[in-house]
C-alpha cells in the first residue's frame, strides 16, 4: 500500500524531484486529484457558509422546533459533522481507487531509478 517504507537500498539523494514534477505521471495525478478536491471543498464551503448565514440572519426559521427540544438549528448543525464524515469517507475511497495506484506507480519509478540525476527513463 501507499504507507509501504522506501526500501532500504533506495538512494533519494539521486532523485530528481524537478523532474518528478514535470513528469506527466506527476502532472496527471495532481490533475486527478485536484479534479475531486477543488468541487467538494466548494461544497462544502457553501453548505457551512449557507449554515452560519442562516444561524445569523433567518433565527426564526432556524429556531423552529422539529420535535420536542430539537430544533432546525440542531439539526443542520448535526448535519453538517455527518457531512464531514461523509466526505472523509468518499475521499477515502476515491484515494484508494484513484491516487494510491497512480501514486505507488509514481514511486515505483522514482526507487528505481527512473527518475534521477534528470533523466527520465521509460
Amino acid at each position: 500500500m501507499g504507507n509501504d517504507a522506501l526500501r532500504a537500498e533506495t538512494d533519494l539523494s539521486t532523485v530528481d524531484y524537478r523532474a518528478v514534477q514535470r513528469s506527466p505521471e506527476f502532472a496527471e495525478l495532481r490533475t486527478t486529484h485536484r479534479r475531486f478536491v477543488f468541487p467538494v471543498l466548494a461544497a462544502c464551503l457553501v453548505w457551512y457558509l449557507a449554515y452560519v448565514l442562516l444561524a445569523v440572519y433567518a433565527h426564526d426559521f432556524m429556531s423552529t422546533r422539529v420535535f420536542g427540544s430539537v430544533n432546525v438549528a440542531m439539526v443542520l448543525g448535526l448535519a453538517q459533522v455527518v457531512t464531514t464524515f461523509a466526505v472523509t469517507q468518499w475521499y477515502v475511497h476515491y484515494a484508494n481507487k484513484q491516487l494510491d495506484p497512480r501514486s505507488e506507480q509514481l514511486r515505483d519509478e522514482i526507487e528505481a531509478g527512473a527518475l534521477a540525476d534528470g533523466e527520465v527513463v521509460r
